[in-house]
């Protein structure tokens, strides 16, 4: 454990492991969680189900899953995949939030795209393996998606400390803007790691 704190950039890049899938949870956690609030705050003319906004969003996210890896194969790059996820969330997120008297479908719809672009999870998880030493590896791999999940605790609390001054559907834009953009400064700082050799021990 002490060796992922030191030296600081080891855990810098550990740091940036878990901040680059913070906007998991927060499509998952903000934008479909609360997703029955959020369309009434947009004026959708049904009533959204949150379970039904989950279940879209993770069938979304498991094709999202497939896809990101078969392309992380085609182009040779983790990075550059996760990087297109990301801007795909970010125009998905501002979609979402400007659906003003969407059909139900078409909520339903942002949802499962919301799904499909955070579903760079098992590429996300890869790029966190592959960025250290078979000694650290496996720890670095559980930790950092519980990290990640973890993060949702933040964001909710910070979407619901910015409700009242600004209402829902605007916290949910600036939750989204700080949480992208901190995903987005993270992946810049890490690496490459497709074809990386694998066969090290951190020192």
């Amino acid at each position: 454990i002490r060796m992922l704190f030191y030296p600081w950039s080891r855990f810098a890049k550990y740091m940036q492991c878990i901040l680059i899938g913070l906007p998991v949870w927060y499509a998952v956690g903000i934008l479909m969680t609360f997703s029955p609030e959020l369309a009434k705050d947009l004026g959708v003319p049904v009533a959204i189900s949150a379970g039904s906004a989950i279940m879209w969003g993770y069938i979304g996210l498991a094709l999202g899953d497939v896809a990101s890896g078969l392309l992380s194969q085609y182009f040779k790059s983790r990075r550059y995949v996760v990087l297109g996820f990301l801007l795909l969330t970010a125009f998905l997120s501002v979609a979402y939030n400007f659906a003003e008297g969407a059909s139900e479908t078409v909520f339903y719809a942002l949802c499962t795209g919301l799904g499909f672009g955070v579903g760079y999870w098992a590429v996300f998880v890869t790029i966190a393996a592959e960025q250290f030493g078979t000694n650290l590896r496996s720890t670095v791999t559980t930790s950092v998606p519980n990290f990640v999940r973890g993060g949702v605790v933040p964001i909710t609390l910070g979407f619901q400390a910015l409700t009242p001054s600004f209402g829902l559907r605007d916290s949910a834009l600036i939750v989204g803007a700080i949480v992208i953009f901190i995903a987005l400064s993270a992946l810049h700082f890490l690496p490459e790691t497709y074809g990386k050799d694998l066969d090290y021990i951190e020192q």
